[in-house]
This record gives structure tokens, C-alpha cells and sequence, in this order.
């Protein structure tokens, strides 16, 4: 039987009426899926294809008009790209938090992508040294840069903060004790807990002080022969406020070197440059605790630094030689599309005059509330239209944050576009909020807002670009009104 011949029994479609693998695979729109893709992902598609078809057949709900060439055709391109569909998108972020770790913390500058770009397509120098033309060193291509920018002697990097953190505690502890406040033993996101890493590392934790308060002479009293390291632990994601006492690193560095012990602080989000000179608010910087007399800084390349995911660690000659030639090192370093990204980002802290325009981050973190404005405005009348009369949109003030634990009490005056459902009363309203956030995240490029006070929040402090938003408004009228704008 052909395939065309499957209407002669009605609305509905039996097994019968199922083309072989062989004869779908020859259809002419499936021979062109056949010349794009190859056969191997094809006839795999086509033979699911089939087999759900059968299955809606023996259930009597498969529909004739499913099963002619046409219909086939179009069901197996369908599944094809939605198999090869990449999982990792591009999404807008109008959550109001910049530095968002479930959306890919911070965007790559375009310097950045375009030096990754060009280090990808081809072979380059990541072990290479074209001077000598033996075998080089990776962490070269950076550590200058960051020696550089940070005053540091030397510095080395890894794949991300945490790693740093648990490569400089066992290669500097040898298993003796680190002393850390008990103020400053966090956890961060994913159950990521300090005494954990100190024990992974094989690093002995001695607690001092309280959780609200603790004192130089706490530090004093507990160093030991048994001491290895007094560890500070920059506070990013919490803050304790009242009642509170801390020992900086500047008063544990002349207690430190008297002890002969190392003294290591972890800074987390870790800004190389002094916010406050944007109007932000202020954050340790690793040139200030190197300043201060620490041995070694570890901080985060993709947080306020505006890069790459990695773990940058700066610090002595003598304590990061250790770091660097610990065994683990080779387990935890960053591989060259990474690298290739921090270099490009970090030349760009040599002309500091162009950081607030070609980082990303620092850009959507100094914009003033004025400024989110107009790419909130230029966007509202044009949302407002593609889901009349369902929902209203008032443009309105908002708060946004910086995100990934970094100073997480401080609000960004900022602006956006507040929606809500059109209901007689509250009944409803979880669903109605639902669907449009379910299909905000629908488009082509996903919308990422949030819920709040029975209204989807759009904060625009990240939009760079409102036609990004506004030329997907009739795919979402579609979805939402059921109608074409």
C-alpha cells in the first residue's frame, strides 16, 4: 500500500498504514535530511518516529493525515533538529541580578570572544615557547598580566575559585592545621562548605573566635608548631551585622610572619579594580591584600572581574612555586579555551579607561537608572500591545542586584516592566503568571525574568539591545493570545 492510499480508512490511521523505515527513508524530503545529516542519526529518528506512530495507531488516536509524505516528511525534520538542537542557549537576562550564576555568570567581553574564536580554529602556543621553541608553560600566557595588574610576584590559575581554594590548602597545609574564624565558615551554592574543602584538602581546621566575633588574640592563642596557615574567608554571599568583630588581613599579617606562618585569603567574587570610583559599592580588591602582607590571594574569574570561569591565585614566588608544582595542580588546571578568554579580558585591565565600555559586567552595573530606562521604555509599548488585553504593562522602578554572592545586601536602583494578569480577582493568578513565564522562556532566545508580587518582573538593566526583546513579541503573542501580531 502507498503511502497516499492511507485516507481510504477515515480520519484515523491503523499499524498497517505505517510506512517501512526503508520506503520513508525514501521520500524525497527525507532524502534531503538524508544529504544534510547522514544516515545514522536519520534512520534513528525515523525508526522513533515510527515506532510512536504505531503506538498512537494501536491506541486509535493516530490521525490519517499524520501519515502522508508530506506530513512524515515534516515529523521526521522536526525530530532531527530538535535532536541536534544544542542544550546550552543564549538567553536575555531581565532577572535584575547581573552576575548570574544559574544564567553563565559573567559575559565574555568581545575582545574576548574574538581572541578565543581565532586561538580555537586552529593550533596555538598554549605549551609552546616561541622564543626558545621548547616546551613552555600555560599559566605563562597570564601570569604576567596578573603580576601585572595585581602587584603580586607570581600567580597561577585553575579551573575555578574553589579549586583554588582547595589546591593552595593541600599544597601549603601538608596536613597541619589552618585556623580560620568561625565567622567566615561558609557555605556557597551547591553545598559547597569551607570545613568540607579543609578537610578534602587535608588541611586540619582549627575554629577560633564566635560566630559574631572574633579577635587577633584568638588567632594568637591557637597558632601552634602544629600551624600551617591563618586562612581569612571573604564573606561575599552573607553579611552579619550588629554585634560584630573581624580581624583583617592587615592585623594578621605582622601575627602571621612573626608565627612563621602563611597567611592566605580566599576573596571569592574578587574585584581587580575599586568599584567605588563607579559608584558601586566597595569590595576587597587581591592588590589590596597583597598590599596588606598576604601570601596568597585566590579570587573568581567570572564574577566581578568580568571574565571566564576560572580560579586565578596570586602571591609570593615562594608559596605559589609550592602551589604550582603540587601534584594536584595538573588535575585542576584551566584548559585553553578558558585561558585564551582571561588573557584577552585581563589586557583590558591595562587601559582601565575602557573597562566601564567593553566589559559587560562593569557596563550593566554602572548603568544609572535613567539609562535602564530607556531600553525599558523603548520595549513597553510594543509588549503592552502583544499581550492586550490578557495582561497589563507598567513601566516601573526597580531594584536589581550584582549577583553570585557578591555584596549581597546591596540593591542597584534600576528599571523595568512589570506585568500582570487582567483578573477579577486573585483566582487564576498562579496560572496566568505561569504561562507567561513559561513562555517567555519559550522564544527563540529565552526570556529570563522573575515573579514577584503577583507580577512578571522584567528588569532591563542587561539589555544592551531592546529589538532582542521586541522582535520576538509575536511568537509570544502567539503562544500567550493564540493570535499572529
Amino acid at each position: 500500500m502507498s503511502l497516499n492510499e492511507s485516507v481510504v480508512h477515515g480520519s484515523k490511521a491503523s499499524v498497517k498504514d505505517l510506512p517501512s523505515i526503508d520506503k520513508l527513508l525514501r521520500l524525497p524530503s527525507v532524502q534531503a535530511q538524508l544529504s544534510a545529516h547522514g544516515h545514522t542519526l536519520v534512520a534513528g529518528q525515523a525508526r522513533a518516529l515510527v515506532d510512536d506512530l504505531r503506538a498512537q495507531a494501536l491506541a486509535g488516536v493516530l490521525a490519517a493525515s499524520a501519515v502522508t509524505p508530506d506530513a512524515l516528511g515534516g515529523a521526521l525534520a522536526e525530530r532531527i533538529a530538535a535532536r541536534i538542537a544544542p542544550r546550552m542557549r543564549r538567553v536575555i537576562n531581565l532577572t535584575g541580578t547581573v552576575i548570574h550564576t544559574n544564567l553563565g555568570r559573567s559575559v565574555l567581553p568581545d575582545v574576548a570572544i574574538r581572541h578565543l574564536t581565532a586561538m580555537m580554529a586552529g593550533p596555538n602556543n598554549l605549551e609552546y615557547n616561541l622564543d626558545t621553541g621548547s616546551r613552555g608553560d600555560r599559566d605563562s600566557i597570564v601570569e604576567g598580566l596578573l603580576c601585572e595588574i595585581t602587584g603580586a610576584e607570581a600567580a597561577t590559575v585553575v579551573n575555578n575559585n574553589a579549586a583554588a581554594v582547595l589546591l593552595s590548602l593541600a599544597a601549603l597545609s601538608g596536613g597541619r592545621e589552618a585556623i580560620i574564624s568561625r565567622g567566615e565558615l561558609v557555605e556557597i551554592g551547591g553545598a559547597f562548605r569551607m570545613p568540607d574543602v579543609m578537610d578534602s584538602a587535608g588541611a586540619r581546621m582549627v575554629e577560633v573566635g564566635t560566630t559574631n566575633r572574633t579577635h587577633l588574640a584568638d588567632y594568637e592563642r591557637a597558632i601552634t608548631e602544629r600551624t600551617a596557615m591563618l586562612i581569612k574567608v571573604h564573606t561575599s554571599n552573607y553579611m552579619v551585622q550588629g554585634f560584630t568583630s573581624a580581624v583583617s588581613e592587615a592585623e594578621l599579617a605582622p601575627l602571621a610572619r612573626a608565627r612563621g606562618v602563611a597567611l592566605v585569603s580566599d576573596l571569592g567574587s574578587g574585584s581587580l579594580i575599586d568599584m567605588g570610583k563607579y559608584g558601586l559599592p566597595q569590595e576587597p580588591t587581591p592588590q589590596q591584600m597583597l598590599a596588606d602582607g598576604c601570601d596568597v590571594v585566590m579570587f573568581s574569574g567570572d564574577k566581578l572581574l568580568g571574565g571566564p570561569q576560572a580560579g586565578l591565585i596570586v602571591g609570593t614566588r615562594e608559596h605559589i612555586g609550592r602551589i604550582r608544582k603540587f601534584p594536584m595542580k595538573r588535575a585542576l588546571r584551566l584548559s585553553k579555551l578558558p585561558l585564551a578568554a582571561l588573557e584577552a579580558t585581563l589586557q583590558l585591565y591595562l587601559q582601565p579607561e575602557l573597562l566601564v565600555h567593553e566589559l559587560p559586567t562593569l557596563r550593566w552595573l554602572t548603568r544609572t537608572q535613567e539609562q535602564v530606562a530607556v531600553a525599558a521604555n523603548a520595549i513597553l509599548e510594543p509588549l503592552r500591545a502583544a499581550l492586550a488585553p490578557r495582561y497589563t504593562v507598567t513601566l516601573e522602578p526597580m531594584l536589581s542586584q550584582i549577583g553570585s554572592g557578591s555584596l549581597p545586601i546591596d540593591r542597584l536602583p534600576s528599571c523595568g516592566l512589570a506585568i500582570a494578569p487582567v483578573l477579577s480577582g486573585k483566582r487564576g493568578m498562579g496560572t496566568a503568571l505561569d504561562a507567561l513565564s513559561d513562555a517567555l522562556r519559550g522564544l527563540p532566545a529565552p526570556i529570563i525574568g522573575r515573579i514577584a508580587d503577583d507580577r512578571v518582573l522584567l528588569d532591563c538593566r542587561c539589555v544592551d539591545d531592546p529589538s532582542e526583546v521586541i522582535n520576538q513579541l509575536a511568537g509570544l503573542r502567539l503562544a500567550i493570545i493564540g493570535e499572529v501580531a
